[in-house]
């Protein structure tokens, strides 16, 4: 039960170089990041399958790091922070992060826990309830039964991500699909198109809408999606 990828953010870059070499050793890439601030304005912030962070960083703090990335990933979060403060461990896990380490820590330690978090993930995505396009009234369905409407390139955005099963759709095809709708569609009006659509479907459903950007690539909408 191992991430393919993991961001580690930590200022303490003599030990965060140490850990990131044991953890390439159990095969996952790791990209070490100093500063919170460094993490957020990559270009692949939110794309890693894994985030282990400190809660005193440069930059922004751990909590407000952690509840950035959980507005756009579902990937798991652990703490590894030597921050002792009485509240420290409820407000991380009440703020997103899924497990809580206080250093000093082993790093076998670190190990048990990303293997704990990402077994829980994988069996809480397989029980995941499916997201419905409804095809006749052009709306979108959350597992909660909250519904939202389509305009006609939200409807065609939807169905390239049905068709595509859990894969990502490239840039490029939603946007020679999008021109056959209304004329040619420029990247930045795909990007301007994505966030119009996450913003109206986060307003009308009390979930967040699990569509996923990969940098440079595509997007992906991250639970099953069916037609109905």
């Amino acid at each position: 039960m191992l991430p393919k990828t993991l961001a580690l953010v930590d200022d303490d870059l003599d030990y965060a170089a140490f850990l990131a070499e044991h953890l390439r050793g159990r095969g996952i890439e790791v990209a070490v990041f100093g500063d919170s601030n460094d993490l957020l304005t990559n270009p692949r912030a939110f794309d890693y399958g894994f985030y282990l962070v400190d809660l005193m960083l440069p930059g922004l703090d751990g909590m407000t790091t952690i509840g950035l990335l959980r507005r756009r990933t579902a990937a798991g979060v652990l703490v590894v922070s030597g921050k002792v403060a009485p509240d420290a461990f409820r407000d991380a896990l009440g703020g997103g992060a899924d497990m809580y380490l206080t250093k000093p820590v082993q790093f076998e330690q670190i190990d048990v826990a990303i293997d704990a978090v990402q077994r829980r993930i994988a069996e809480s995505s397989t029980a995941a309830q499916a997201w419905l396009l409804h095809v006749k009234s052009r709306q979108l369905a959350a597992p909660t039964g909250e519904r939202v409407n389509l305009s006609d390139w939200d409807f065609t955005l939807m169905q390239m991500f049905a068709a595509a099963n859990g894969d990502v759709v490239s840039r490029a095809a939603i946007c020679s699909r999008l021109a056959d709708v209304s004329g040619t569609v420029a990247e930045v009006d795909l990007n301007a198109t994505i966030y119009r659509l996450r913003r109206r479907v986060e307003r009308a459903v009390s979930v967040a809408m699990p569509l996923q950007s990969k940098s440079k690539v595509g997007y992906v909408f991250a639970v099953p999606l069916k037609l109905c």
